[in-house]
């Protein structure tokens, strides 16, 4: 599905309430609790597909962050500047493939299509307004090259096989390898299977739950704050 940049902008949504989410970290047995926005506050409200992306994409470049950062945690030099947004870049194009194949499963072609549309369109303008802060260039140009960069990779991913159970190896090794290309001489190679093995399944699980508690389950009331009065 080709995807139109489109004049939107990122921002959190009001109607989510916090949930912790575990993203496994580079160190074997450790783990980090993400809190994130991940199930809606009000009960009895009809959500669109453009709010439900909005809700995603606010979390999913919460996740590319944390592999980010992870990675670099893991020894891997990944300098501030251009190698940093490209592996982001990277990494953002990867979960909006992720949601776009969960939304094949659970919506109609329609509701897809707005869902996706709208989740790549504000993780772009998010991307581009961090992007033009540190480097030259315009949100607009920057954003244009998001959507263009998610085009051609989507032609890639489309090769390879998303399930139920979640994405073949083929399209995890993809993202590793996209990912390879941008890492220093001494890193090639080395990262593909600190992808393939800890940040990549890691940050599918996290999408995979997100979507689910956003489109399943019933909002939780809010809670009541307890008073004391004196006599």
């Amino acid at each position: 599905m080709k995807i139109k940049a489109l004049d939107s902008r990122l921002r959190g949504n009001d109607d989510l309430i916090s949930a912790p989410l575990t993203l496994n970290t580079c160190r074997p047995g450790a783990a980090l609790q993400m809190r994130i926005k991940s199930q809606w506050f009000k009960e009895g409200k009809q959500h669109t597909p453009k709010e439900l992306a909005g809700a995603v994409s606010f979390i999913a470049w919460k996740i590319a962050d944390d592999a980010l950062k992870s990675t670099r945690k893991a020894d891997f030099e990944i300098a501030v500047g251009p190698q940093y947004f490209s592996f982001l870049n990277e990494f953002l194009v990867f979960l909006v493939q992720v949601a776009d194949r969960i939304a094949y499963r659970r919506f109609t072609p329609e509701i897809r299509a707005e869902f996706t549309s709208t989740l790549a369109n504000r993780v772009a303008a998010t991307q581009a307004e961090n992007q033009c802060r540190l480097l030259s260039g315009t949100e607009a140009e920057f954003k244009q090259a998001f959507i263009d960069q998610l085009n051609l990779r989507s032609e890639g991913y489309a090769e390879f096989d998303y399930g139920e159970t979640g994405p073949s190896f083929k399209f995890l090794r993809y993202l590793a390898f996209c990912l390879d290309q941008i890492m220093d001489k001494k890193d090639s190679g080395w990262i593909i299977d600190q992808i393939m093995s800890i940040q990549a399944p890691a940050a599918v699980d996290m999408i995979e739950k997100t979507i689910r508690n956003l489109v399943e389950e019933t909002p939780r009331p809010a809670r009541k704050r307890s008073s004391t009065s004196g006599d």
